[in-house]
C-alpha cells in the first residue's frame, strides 16, 4: 500500500540532485538535537539528499498537509499531478522552501477547482 501522494515528488527531486554531486545525508540539515526544520528545507536541499531520505521527508510533508486538512483519504490521481507541479516549481526555484512550493501548488489548484472535496 502506498503511504503518500508526495513520494513521486521526492523521487523526482532526488533525480534532479543526482545529476550534480554525491547525495548529502539528511543529518546535514539537522540541528544539534537532530531535528530538521521542515519549514526551512529548500527544494535544492531535498534534491541533494539520498532517495531514502527524500522519501521519508516527502512522507512527513504529505502527512502534515493531510493532518492540517483533517483528511484521512489518499487520492493518488490528484497526488501525482501535485507531485509533478511541485517538482516543476522546484526545478525552477531550488531556493524555495518545500513548504512554500507545496502550499503554492495546492492554493493554485484549489483556485482552479482541481482540489474538490469528495
Amino acid at each position: 500500500m502506498k503511504k503518500t501522494t508526495l513520494l513521486g515528488f521526492a523521487a523526482a527531486m532526488a533525480m534532479i540532485g543526482a545529476a550534480k554531486a554525491a547525495p548529502v545525508d539528511h543529518s546535514a540539515y539537522a540541528d544539534a538535537n537532530g531535528f530538521i526544520d521542515v519549514q526551512k528545507l529548500t527544494c535544492g536541499q531535498l534534491a541533494d539528499t539520498y532517495q531514502e531520505d527524500a522519501n521519508a521527508l516527502a512522507s512527513w510533508y504529505s502527512g502534515w498537509y493531510n493532518g492540517l486538512a483533517h483528511k484521512h483519504f489518499a487520492d493518488f490521481k490528484k497526488g501525482r499531478e501535485v507531485e509533478h507541479q511541485v517538482t516543476e516549481h522546484c526545478k525552477a526555484h531550488p531556493d524555495a522552501t518545500i513548504i512554500h512550493a507545496i502550499g503554492l501548488i495546492l492554493k493554485e489548484d484549489r483556485a482552479e477547482g482541481l482540489m474538490m472535496e469528495k
